[in-house]
Protein backbone atom coordinates (compact mmCIF):
# COMPACT_ATOMS: atom_id res chain seq x y z
CA UNK A 1 0.00 0.00 0.00
CA UNK A 2 1.15 3.36 -0.86
CA UNK A 3 2.40 5.29 2.22
CA UNK A 4 0.60 9.14 1.48
CA UNK A 5 3.16 12.28 0.62
CA UNK A 6 1.81 15.62 2.00
CA UNK A 7 2.39 18.48 -0.49
CA UNK A 8 5.41 19.86 1.00
CA UNK A 9 6.99 16.15 0.56
CA UNK A 10 6.07 15.73 -3.22
CA UNK A 11 7.62 19.74 -3.32
CA UNK A 12 10.60 18.46 -2.17
CA UNK A 13 10.63 14.92 -4.62
CA UNK A 14 9.95 17.42 -7.59
CA UNK A 15 12.78 20.17 -6.45
CA UNK A 16 15.53 17.32 -6.00
CA UNK A 17 14.34 15.33 -8.74
CA UNK A 18 16.90 17.48 -11.20
CA UNK A 19 20.18 16.89 -9.20
CA UNK A 20 22.21 20.07 -11.38
CA UNK A 21 18.70 22.38 -10.71
CA UNK A 22 18.61 20.91 -6.79
CA UNK A 23 22.55 21.47 -6.57
CA UNK A 24 22.82 24.63 -8.14
CA UNK A 25 20.05 26.29 -6.01
CA UNK A 26 20.56 24.87 -2.30
CA UNK A 27 22.40 28.07 -0.98
CA UNK A 28 18.63 29.66 -1.72
CA UNK A 29 16.76 27.03 0.60
CA UNK A 30 15.86 27.65 4.54
CA UNK A 31 17.71 25.53 7.30
CA UNK A 32 14.40 23.85 8.06
CA UNK A 33 13.93 22.31 4.97
CA UNK A 34 17.30 20.28 4.96
CA UNK A 35 15.67 17.52 6.48
CA UNK A 36 12.95 17.20 4.31
CA UNK A 37 15.01 17.23 0.87
CA UNK A 38 17.44 14.92 2.28
CA UNK A 39 14.58 11.88 2.96
CA UNK A 40 13.29 13.18 -0.46
CA UNK A 41 16.74 13.06 -1.57
CA UNK A 42 17.40 9.40 -0.18
CA UNK A 43 13.59 8.15 -1.27
CA UNK A 44 14.71 9.15 -4.91
CA UNK A 45 18.49 8.22 -4.36
CA UNK A 46 19.85 11.30 -5.20
CA UNK A 47 23.11 10.68 -4.54
CA UNK A 48 25.01 13.66 -5.86
CA UNK A 49 21.92 16.10 -4.00
CA UNK A 50 22.18 13.88 -0.77
CA UNK A 51 26.28 14.75 -0.80
CA UNK A 52 25.54 18.52 -1.31
CA UNK A 53 22.77 18.51 1.35
CA UNK A 54 25.61 17.11 3.75
CA UNK A 55 28.68 18.77 2.95
CA UNK A 56 26.22 22.03 3.53
CA UNK A 57 24.31 20.97 6.11
CA UNK A 58 23.07 23.68 8.27
CA UNK A 59 21.99 22.21 11.99
CA UNK A 60 23.49 21.56 14.86
CA UNK A 61 22.47 17.53 14.34
CA UNK A 62 22.43 15.28 11.88
CA UNK A 63 20.41 11.92 13.03
CA UNK A 64 20.11 9.91 10.19
CA UNK A 65 17.53 7.27 11.85
CA UNK A 66 15.48 10.18 12.69
CA UNK A 67 15.92 11.84 9.23
CA UNK A 68 14.62 8.68 7.20
CA UNK A 69 12.42 7.08 10.14
CA UNK A 70 9.10 7.77 10.21
CA UNK A 71 8.32 12.14 9.57
CA UNK A 72 4.74 14.03 9.45
CA UNK A 73 5.74 14.79 5.46
CA UNK A 74 5.68 11.17 4.55
CA UNK A 75 5.55 8.00 6.87
CA UNK A 76 7.41 5.46 5.57
CA UNK A 77 10.69 4.76 7.39
CA UNK A 78 13.39 4.18 5.01
CA UNK A 79 16.42 3.57 7.50
CA UNK A 80 15.96 0.07 6.54
CA UNK A 81 17.56 0.68 3.01
CA UNK A 82 20.86 0.81 3.54
CA UNK A 83 21.73 1.99 -0.17
CA UNK A 84 25.25 2.15 -1.04
CA UNK A 85 24.74 4.91 -3.16
CA UNK A 86 22.95 7.36 -0.32
CA UNK A 87 25.15 5.87 2.10
CA UNK A 88 28.68 6.60 -0.03
CA UNK A 89 27.05 10.18 -0.61
CA UNK A 90 26.45 11.01 3.40
CA UNK A 91 29.95 9.88 4.26
CA UNK A 92 31.62 11.71 1.43
CA UNK A 93 29.49 15.10 2.19
CA UNK A 94 30.03 14.84 6.09
CA UNK A 95 34.12 14.52 4.77
CA UNK A 96 33.51 17.52 2.50
CA UNK A 97 32.00 19.51 5.06
CA UNK A 98 35.36 19.37 7.01
CA UNK A 99 37.25 19.88 3.70
CA UNK A 100 35.23 22.86 1.87
CA UNK A 101 34.81 24.44 5.78
CA UNK A 102 32.68 28.04 5.12
CA UNK A 103 32.90 30.51 8.14
CA UNK A 104 29.39 31.15 7.92
CA UNK A 105 28.76 27.74 9.51
CA UNK A 106 31.78 27.86 11.97
CA UNK A 107 31.22 24.89 14.44
CA UNK A 108 27.54 24.01 13.85
CA UNK A 109 27.26 20.69 12.93
CA UNK A 110 28.55 18.72 16.78
CA UNK A 111 26.84 15.54 16.37
CA UNK A 112 26.62 13.09 13.39
CA UNK A 113 24.50 9.82 14.54
CA UNK A 114 25.06 6.93 11.80
CA UNK A 115 23.36 4.29 14.33
CA UNK A 116 19.34 4.33 13.47
CA UNK A 117 20.14 2.25 10.32
CA UNK A 118 18.79 -1.15 10.23
CA UNK A 119 20.36 -4.13 8.12
CA UNK A 120 17.86 -6.47 6.43
CA UNK A 121 17.35 -9.42 3.72
CA UNK A 122 14.87 -7.42 1.61
CA UNK A 123 16.46 -4.37 -0.04
CA UNK A 124 14.31 -2.03 -2.38
CA UNK A 125 16.50 0.85 -3.39
CA UNK A 126 17.15 0.75 -7.10
CA UNK A 127 21.07 0.60 -7.16
CA UNK A 128 20.35 -2.99 -5.47
CA UNK A 129 23.88 -2.66 -3.55
CA UNK A 130 23.71 -2.40 0.18
CA UNK A 131 26.25 -0.30 2.54
CA UNK A 132 25.62 -3.05 5.85
CA UNK A 133 26.93 -2.58 9.32
CA UNK A 134 30.90 -3.80 8.29
CA UNK A 135 31.08 -1.56 5.23
CA UNK A 136 30.06 1.46 6.79
CA UNK A 137 32.93 0.77 9.59
CA UNK A 138 35.28 0.84 6.94
CA UNK A 139 34.66 3.79 4.95
CA UNK A 140 34.09 5.90 8.11
CA UNK A 141 37.71 4.87 8.94
CA UNK A 142 39.14 5.15 5.86
CA UNK A 143 37.57 8.84 5.84
CA UNK A 144 38.58 10.08 8.57
CA UNK A 145 42.81 8.38 8.09
CA UNK A 146 42.38 10.45 4.62
CA UNK A 147 41.01 13.61 6.39
CA UNK A 148 44.00 13.30 8.50
CA UNK A 149 46.55 12.97 5.59
CA UNK A 150 44.69 15.75 3.65
CA UNK A 151 44.91 18.39 6.52
CA UNK A 152 48.52 17.44 7.13
CA UNK A 153 49.72 18.07 3.64
CA UNK A 154 47.04 21.28 2.59
CA UNK A 155 46.95 24.83 4.14
CA UNK A 156 43.75 24.83 5.45
CA UNK A 157 41.67 26.99 5.88
CA UNK A 158 42.45 27.85 9.98
CA UNK A 159 38.66 27.34 11.16
CA UNK A 160 38.88 23.74 9.91
CA UNK A 161 40.88 22.94 12.95
CA UNK A 162 38.26 24.31 15.18
CA UNK A 163 35.96 21.51 13.79
CA UNK A 164 34.77 19.11 15.90
CA UNK A 165 32.19 16.32 15.36
CA UNK A 166 31.25 13.24 17.64
CA UNK A 167 30.07 10.30 14.95
CA UNK A 168 28.31 8.13 16.73
CA UNK A 169 28.51 4.75 15.00
CA UNK A 170 28.17 1.17 15.28
CA UNK A 171 31.00 -1.14 14.75
CA UNK A 172 31.55 -4.16 12.74
CA UNK A 173 35.34 -5.10 13.20
CA UNK A 174 37.00 -8.86 11.50
CA UNK A 175 40.54 -9.64 10.95
CA UNK A 176 39.95 -7.89 7.02
CA UNK A 177 39.09 -4.56 8.37
CA UNK A 178 41.10 -4.34 11.78
CA UNK A 179 44.14 -2.48 10.99
CA UNK A 180 41.99 0.07 9.33
CA UNK A 181 39.81 0.71 12.31
CA UNK A 182 42.71 0.32 14.78
CA UNK A 183 44.78 3.15 12.97
CA UNK A 184 41.78 5.87 12.45
CA UNK A 185 40.36 5.21 16.63
CA UNK A 186 44.13 5.54 17.67
CA UNK A 187 44.04 9.11 15.91
CA UNK A 188 40.56 10.09 16.25
CA UNK A 189 41.75 13.12 18.46
CA UNK A 190 43.37 14.57 15.83
CA UNK A 191 40.44 14.22 13.49
CA UNK A 192 37.93 16.75 13.27
CA UNK A 193 35.87 13.73 12.44
CA UNK A 194 35.74 11.62 16.45
CA UNK A 195 34.65 8.17 15.93
CA UNK A 196 32.65 7.58 18.62
CA UNK A 197 31.47 3.77 19.43
CA UNK A 198 28.11 3.49 20.66
CA UNK A 199 27.64 -0.73 19.96
CA UNK A 200 30.19 -2.61 18.63
CA UNK A 201 30.62 -6.24 17.11
CA UNK A 202 33.68 -8.36 16.50
CA UNK A 203 33.61 -11.72 14.48
CA UNK A 204 36.75 -13.44 13.03
CA UNK A 205 38.89 -12.16 15.01
CA UNK A 206 41.96 -13.22 17.53
CA UNK A 207 41.68 -12.47 20.82
CA UNK A 208 44.78 -10.10 20.98
CA UNK A 209 43.30 -8.35 18.45
CA UNK A 210 40.08 -8.09 20.49
CA UNK A 211 41.22 -6.57 23.84
CA UNK A 212 43.38 -3.92 21.99
CA UNK A 213 40.73 -2.66 19.90
CA UNK A 214 38.24 -2.65 22.71
CA UNK A 215 40.12 -0.22 24.75
CA UNK A 216 40.35 2.27 22.24
CA UNK A 217 36.51 2.29 21.73
CA UNK A 218 36.24 4.01 24.86
CA UNK A 219 34.04 1.15 26.50
CA UNK A 220 32.48 3.95 28.86
CA UNK A 221 30.36 4.80 26.08
CA UNK A 222 29.63 1.61 24.73
CA UNK A 223 25.48 0.55 24.92
CA UNK A 224 26.38 -2.93 23.44
CA UNK A 225 28.74 -5.83 22.31
CA UNK A 226 28.51 -8.78 20.78
CA UNK A 227 31.06 -11.18 20.28
CA UNK A 228 29.74 -13.68 18.25
CA UNK A 229 31.55 -16.17 15.73
CA UNK A 230 35.86 -16.97 15.97
CA UNK A 231 36.48 -15.13 18.58
CA UNK A 232 37.76 -17.87 21.16
CA UNK A 233 36.43 -15.66 24.14
CA UNK A 234 36.44 -18.60 26.70
CA UNK A 235 35.72 -17.77 30.89
CA UNK A 236 39.24 -16.84 31.61
CA UNK A 237 39.44 -14.01 28.88
CA UNK A 238 35.64 -12.67 30.15
CA UNK A 239 36.81 -12.36 33.60
CA UNK A 240 40.18 -10.47 32.71
CA UNK A 241 37.65 -8.63 30.34
CA UNK A 242 35.93 -7.53 33.09
CA UNK A 243 38.19 -6.89 35.71
CA UNK A 244 40.35 -4.70 33.16
CA UNK A 245 37.72 -2.36 31.18
CA UNK A 246 34.43 -0.85 32.96
CA UNK A 247 31.73 -1.11 30.94
CA UNK A 248 28.95 1.65 32.43
CA UNK A 249 26.17 1.96 30.13
CA UNK A 250 26.03 -1.54 28.30
CA UNK A 251 22.65 -2.15 28.03
CA UNK A 252 22.94 -5.69 25.93
CA UNK A 253 25.81 -8.40 25.95
CA UNK A 254 26.40 -10.98 23.47
CA UNK A 255 29.22 -14.20 24.40
CA UNK A 256 30.55 -16.25 21.58
CA UNK A 257 29.85 -19.93 21.75
CA UNK A 258 31.54 -22.28 24.21
CA UNK A 259 32.29 -19.18 26.48
CA UNK A 260 31.58 -21.18 29.74
CA UNK A 261 31.91 -25.22 29.73
CA UNK A 262 30.59 -26.12 33.57
CA UNK A 263 31.11 -29.73 32.46
CA UNK A 264 34.71 -29.45 33.09
CA UNK A 265 34.80 -27.30 36.17
CA UNK A 266 36.97 -26.81 38.84
CA UNK A 267 37.09 -25.03 42.30
CA UNK A 268 39.20 -22.26 40.07
CA UNK A 269 36.43 -22.00 37.71
CA UNK A 270 33.27 -21.74 40.23
CA UNK A 271 34.61 -18.75 41.76
CA UNK A 272 35.90 -17.26 38.33
CA UNK A 273 31.90 -17.38 37.34
CA UNK A 274 30.82 -16.04 41.03
CA UNK A 275 33.55 -13.15 39.63
CA UNK A 276 32.11 -12.59 36.23
CA UNK A 277 28.30 -12.76 37.61
CA UNK A 278 29.59 -9.86 40.41
CA UNK A 279 30.60 -8.24 37.72
CA UNK A 280 27.90 -8.14 35.65
CA UNK A 281 25.77 -7.09 38.77
CA UNK A 282 27.36 -3.70 38.61
CA UNK A 283 26.26 -3.27 34.93
CA UNK A 284 23.48 -1.58 36.05
CA UNK A 285 21.97 -0.84 32.40
CA UNK A 286 22.08 -4.38 31.48
CA UNK A 287 19.03 -5.56 30.14
CA UNK A 288 19.89 -7.70 27.14
CA UNK A 289 21.90 -10.91 27.46
CA UNK A 290 22.80 -13.99 24.55
CA UNK A 291 24.83 -16.66 25.84
CA UNK A 292 23.70 -19.48 23.30
CA UNK A 293 25.75 -22.91 22.76
CA UNK A 294 27.61 -22.37 25.94
CA UNK A 295 27.27 -25.26 29.32
CA UNK A 296 25.49 -23.35 31.95
CA UNK A 297 23.91 -26.52 33.41
CA UNK A 298 23.00 -25.73 36.85
CA UNK A 299 25.18 -22.40 36.98
CA UNK A 300 22.17 -19.69 35.74
CA UNK A 301 21.61 -18.80 39.28
CA UNK A 302 24.68 -17.88 39.83
CA UNK A 303 25.37 -15.88 36.76
CA UNK A 304 22.19 -14.05 37.21
CA UNK A 305 21.19 -13.75 40.22
CA UNK A 306 23.46 -10.71 41.04
CA UNK A 307 21.88 -8.50 37.97
CA UNK A 308 20.54 -5.36 39.84
CA UNK A 309 18.56 -4.50 36.49
CA UNK A 310 15.61 -7.21 35.07
CA UNK A 311 16.57 -8.78 31.83
CA UNK A 312 14.65 -7.75 28.93
CA UNK A 313 15.99 -10.07 26.55
CA UNK A 314 17.66 -13.68 27.28
CA UNK A 315 19.27 -16.07 24.99
CA UNK A 316 20.35 -19.52 26.57
CA UNK A 317 19.39 -21.65 23.43
CA UNK A 318 21.71 -24.59 23.39
CA UNK A 319 22.51 -24.04 27.33
CA UNK A 320 21.88 -27.62 28.70
CA UNK A 321 19.54 -26.31 31.55
CA UNK A 322 18.39 -28.54 33.92
CA UNK A 323 14.99 -28.02 36.27
CA UNK A 324 16.81 -26.06 38.87
CA UNK A 325 17.74 -23.73 35.60
CA UNK A 326 14.25 -22.91 34.28
CA UNK A 327 12.90 -23.22 38.25
CA UNK A 328 15.57 -20.23 38.73
CA UNK A 329 14.17 -18.32 35.84
CA UNK A 330 10.31 -18.74 36.55
CA UNK A 331 10.71 -17.41 39.84
CA UNK A 332 13.19 -14.76 39.10
CA UNK A 333 12.29 -11.35 39.30
CA UNK A 334 13.62 -11.32 35.34
CA UNK A 335 10.83 -13.12 34.66
CA UNK A 336 7.88 -10.45 34.61
CA UNK A 337 10.23 -8.36 32.13
CA UNK A 338 11.21 -10.96 29.16
CA UNK A 339 10.32 -9.17 25.97
CA UNK A 340 12.70 -11.56 23.84
CA UNK A 341 13.37 -15.29 25.04
CA UNK A 342 15.20 -17.77 23.41
CA UNK A 343 15.33 -21.63 24.77
CA UNK A 344 16.08 -23.33 21.74
CA UNK A 345 17.79 -26.94 21.77
CA UNK A 346 15.83 -27.68 25.43
CA UNK A 347 13.25 -30.67 25.61
CA UNK A 348 10.90 -28.53 27.29
CA UNK A 349 8.04 -30.88 27.04
CA UNK A 350 10.23 -33.63 28.57
CA UNK A 351 12.33 -32.13 31.27
CA UNK A 352 10.30 -29.37 32.59
CA UNK A 353 7.24 -28.39 30.99
CA UNK A 354 4.97 -27.43 34.25
CA UNK A 355 8.13 -24.70 34.40
CA UNK A 356 8.40 -23.44 31.18
CA UNK A 357 4.72 -22.25 31.21
CA UNK A 358 4.85 -20.94 34.76
CA UNK A 359 8.01 -18.96 32.62
CA UNK A 360 5.51 -18.13 30.13
CA UNK A 361 2.74 -16.89 32.53
CA UNK A 362 4.57 -14.52 34.37
CA UNK A 363 6.34 -12.84 30.63
CA UNK A 364 3.26 -13.20 29.06
CA UNK A 365 2.05 -9.14 29.63
CA UNK A 366 5.43 -8.14 28.07
CA UNK A 367 6.53 -10.92 25.87
CA UNK A 368 6.95 -9.98 22.56
CA UNK A 369 9.55 -12.36 21.04
CA UNK A 370 10.12 -16.04 21.27
CA UNK A 371 12.40 -19.02 19.98
CA UNK A 372 11.60 -22.81 20.52
CA UNK A 373 14.03 -24.50 17.96
CA UNK A 374 14.60 -27.66 18.53
CA UNK A 375 12.49 -28.52 21.51
CA UNK A 376 11.00 -31.50 20.80
CA UNK A 377 7.78 -30.33 20.49
CA UNK A 378 5.57 -32.43 18.97
CA UNK A 379 1.65 -33.03 18.18
CA UNK A 380 0.69 -34.00 21.25
CA UNK A 381 1.85 -30.88 22.91
CA UNK A 382 0.42 -28.20 20.45
CA UNK A 383 -2.57 -27.49 22.93
CA UNK A 384 -0.26 -26.75 25.87
CA UNK A 385 1.52 -24.96 23.92
CA UNK A 386 -1.91 -23.04 22.33
CA UNK A 387 -2.56 -22.35 25.94
CA UNK A 388 0.82 -21.24 27.72
CA UNK A 389 0.85 -18.28 24.70
CA UNK A 390 -2.78 -17.43 24.98
CA UNK A 391 -1.81 -14.72 27.51
CA UNK A 392 0.94 -13.51 25.02
CA UNK A 393 -1.03 -11.11 23.77
CA UNK A 394 1.84 -8.93 22.77
CA UNK A 395 3.86 -12.02 20.77
CA UNK A 396 5.10 -10.29 17.39
CA UNK A 397 7.83 -12.78 16.28
CA UNK A 398 7.30 -16.69 17.11
CA UNK A 399 9.96 -19.20 15.94
CA UNK A 400 9.61 -23.00 16.30
CA UNK A 401 12.10 -24.35 13.56
CA UNK A 402 12.98 -28.23 14.18
CA UNK A 403 10.08 -29.36 15.93
CA UNK A 404 8.20 -32.82 14.98
CA UNK A 405 5.32 -30.97 14.01
CA UNK A 406 2.68 -32.96 11.46
CA UNK A 407 0.70 -30.60 8.80
CA UNK A 408 -2.52 -31.56 10.51
CA UNK A 409 -0.73 -29.94 13.84
CA UNK A 410 0.29 -27.28 12.13
CA UNK A 411 -2.58 -25.84 11.02
CA UNK A 412 -4.46 -26.99 14.27
CA UNK A 413 -1.62 -23.91 15.71
CA UNK A 414 -1.70 -21.22 12.92
CA UNK A 415 -6.45 -21.44 13.65
CA UNK A 416 -4.52 -19.86 16.93
CA UNK A 417 -2.03 -18.03 15.76
CA UNK A 418 -4.39 -15.98 13.93
CA UNK A 419 -5.73 -14.28 17.44
CA UNK A 420 -2.89 -13.05 18.57
CA UNK A 421 -3.53 -9.54 17.70
CA UNK A 422 0.09 -7.49 17.23
CA UNK A 423 1.78 -11.10 15.62
CA UNK A 424 3.75 -9.83 12.69
CA UNK A 425 6.36 -13.16 11.53
CA UNK A 426 6.05 -16.79 12.27
CA UNK A 427 8.81 -18.89 11.55
CA UNK A 428 7.75 -22.93 11.36
CA UNK A 429 9.32 -25.88 10.29
CA UNK A 430 8.67 -28.25 7.38
CA UNK A 431 6.36 -30.39 8.62
CA UNK A 432 7.42 -34.04 9.65
CA UNK A 433 5.23 -35.87 7.33
CA UNK A 434 6.91 -34.02 4.57
CA UNK A 435 10.02 -36.25 5.40
CA UNK A 436 10.88 -40.06 4.55
CA UNK A 437 9.34 -42.11 7.64
CA UNK A 438 11.83 -42.77 10.55
CA UNK A 439 13.37 -39.70 10.47
CA UNK A 440 15.18 -38.59 13.60
CA UNK A 441 15.18 -35.07 15.25
CA UNK A 442 17.08 -33.02 15.57
CA UNK A 443 18.07 -33.18 11.59
CA UNK A 444 21.12 -33.18 10.40
CA UNK A 445 22.49 -30.58 7.91
CA UNK A 446 22.65 -33.73 5.67
CA UNK A 447 18.94 -34.25 5.83
CA UNK A 448 17.27 -30.85 6.07
CA UNK A 449 16.55 -30.89 2.31
CA UNK A 450 15.49 -34.55 1.73
CA UNK A 451 11.57 -33.86 2.15
CA UNK A 452 8.58 -33.65 -0.52
CA UNK A 453 8.96 -30.34 -1.99
CA UNK A 454 5.51 -30.53 -3.77
CA UNK A 455 3.84 -31.65 -0.36
CA UNK A 456 5.40 -28.99 1.29
CA UNK A 457 4.76 -26.48 -0.82
CA UNK A 458 1.10 -27.58 -0.38
CA UNK A 459 0.99 -27.65 3.24
CA UNK A 460 2.57 -24.42 2.99
CA UNK A 461 -0.54 -22.90 0.83
CA UNK A 462 -2.93 -23.87 3.14
CA UNK A 463 -1.24 -22.32 6.18
CA UNK A 464 -1.35 -19.22 4.13
CA UNK A 465 -4.91 -19.62 3.43
CA UNK A 466 -5.97 -20.14 7.12
CA UNK A 467 -4.39 -16.77 7.76
CA UNK A 468 -5.96 -15.26 4.19
CA UNK A 469 -9.35 -16.38 5.74
CA UNK A 470 -8.75 -15.09 9.49
CA UNK A 471 -7.50 -11.56 7.78
CA UNK A 472 -4.11 -11.78 9.21
CA UNK A 473 -2.06 -11.37 5.68
CA UNK A 474 -0.12 -9.05 7.93
CA UNK A 475 1.74 -12.11 9.14
CA UNK A 476 4.99 -13.57 7.38
CA UNK A 477 5.18 -16.65 7.39
CA UNK A 478 8.48 -18.91 6.56
CA UNK A 479 10.66 -21.86 6.94
CA UNK A 480 13.96 -20.10 6.62
CA UNK A 481 15.68 -24.62 6.57
CA UNK A 482 19.59 -23.22 7.48
CA UNK A 483 18.25 -20.55 10.67
CA UNK A 484 17.19 -16.70 10.20
CA UNK A 485 18.71 -14.40 8.13
CA UNK A 486 21.97 -12.78 9.91
CA UNK A 487 22.90 -9.29 8.27
CA UNK A 488 26.11 -9.26 9.62
CA UNK A 489 26.80 -13.27 8.48
CA UNK A 490 25.62 -12.28 5.11
CA UNK A 491 28.35 -9.13 4.58
CA UNK A 492 30.99 -11.14 5.91
CA UNK A 493 30.84 -14.38 4.72
CA UNK A 494 33.62 -14.87 2.18
CA UNK A 495 35.79 -13.90 5.05
CA UNK A 496 34.12 -16.36 7.10
CA UNK A 497 34.47 -19.07 4.56
CA UNK A 498 37.95 -18.19 4.35
CA UNK A 499 38.34 -18.63 7.95
CA UNK A 500 36.66 -22.32 7.91
CA UNK A 501 39.16 -23.43 5.61
CA UNK A 502 42.04 -21.67 7.02
CA UNK A 503 41.35 -23.55 10.31
CA UNK A 504 40.16 -27.00 8.73
CA UNK A 505 43.32 -27.04 6.87
CA UNK A 506 45.40 -26.28 10.28
CA UNK A 507 43.62 -28.95 11.75
CA UNK A 508 44.76 -31.37 9.00
CA UNK A 509 48.43 -29.95 9.16
CA UNK A 510 48.44 -30.82 13.19
CA UNK A 511 46.65 -34.23 12.72
CA UNK A 512 49.29 -35.13 9.85
CA UNK A 513 52.06 -33.96 12.14
CA UNK A 514 51.00 -36.46 14.92
CA UNK A 515 50.84 -39.01 12.84
CA UNK A 516 53.92 -38.34 11.46
CA UNK A 517 55.55 -38.16 14.83
CA UNK A 518 53.76 -41.53 15.85
CA UNK A 519 55.39 -43.33 12.67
Amino acid sequence: RATMKSLRFISAEAFVSNAEFARKNLGGVAHNLFPLLFKASYLLEQGEVIHDLVENWPLVDFNIGKLLGTTVDYQEDLSHRTCFVCLESCLTGLRDYVLNHRSLYVNRLKVVDLTGMKDVEVQFCECKKTMGRWARTQLLSKICLELLVYLQQTQCNPGTFEISIDVLIDLFVTEWNYELVVQALLKKYYCPLKICCVAFRSDNLALHKFFCIIKLTDPSLLRKLEIVHNVRLEMEHLEILFNSIHFPLLMSLTLPAQTFNVRRFTATDERMLTNIGEKMGEMTQLTELSMSFSILTGRIQKLLSPLKTPLKMLDVSNCSLNHADMAYLANSFHANHLEALDLSGHNIPDLYPSLFFKLLSHSSSVLRILTLEDCNIRDTHVNMLILGLSPCQKLQELKFLGNPLSSQALKHLFAFLCELPMLKNVEYPVPRDCYPIGITYPIDDASLCTFDHQKYESVAEELNLILLQANRKDVKVSTPLFGSYDAAVQETNSELGAYLINSFKETLEKFTTSLNNMS
